[in-house]
């Protein structure tokens, strides 16, 4: 996550450095030196952003589950993390999911397929989210 990202999504979030800093379990020092660019937002602080902000969304029911967008077959539905869970709309924050016929080594692979998917793609355009 670059820092412009982070800025902008606190401020979506409508929250202080401060309150921020208090969302995130993290020093307010840190939120600082994310916002500046001094130090890399790490992946659980990353991940815990997004799915704060994928908690602002008010028409949760509406929005598509990502194996009915991904018209995943059966058999690797069946065998991803984010059907067992019925978390279609939170795939981007369950490792191991099956994106691309096959899970990611780590976070930063995760984000780099994610953020390409119309699922995360949703929540990070939404424009004037409440």
């Amino acid at each position: 996550m670059e820092r412009a990202e982070f800025v902008e999504i606190r401020k979506r979030l409508h929250k202080t450095q401060k309150e921020m800093s208090q969302l995130l379990g993290v020093s307010l020092k840190a939120v600082h030196s994310y916002e500046q660019g001094w130090r890399s937002v790490p992946a659980h602080v990353e991940r815990q952003i997004y799915f704060l902000l994928s908690r602002k969304i008010h028409d949760q029911e509406t929005l598509r589950k990502c194996w009915d967008i991904k018209n995943c077959p059966p058999e690797r539905r069946d065998r991803c993390p984010a059907w067992e869970f019925r978390s279609g709309t939170l795939c981007w924050f369950i490792n191991g999911t099956l994106c691309q016929c096959s899970a990611q080594r780590n976070w930063q692979e995760k984000m780099m397929v994610c953020k390409q998917c119309e699922i995360l793609q949703h929540l990070l355009d939404l424009e004037g989210d409440e």
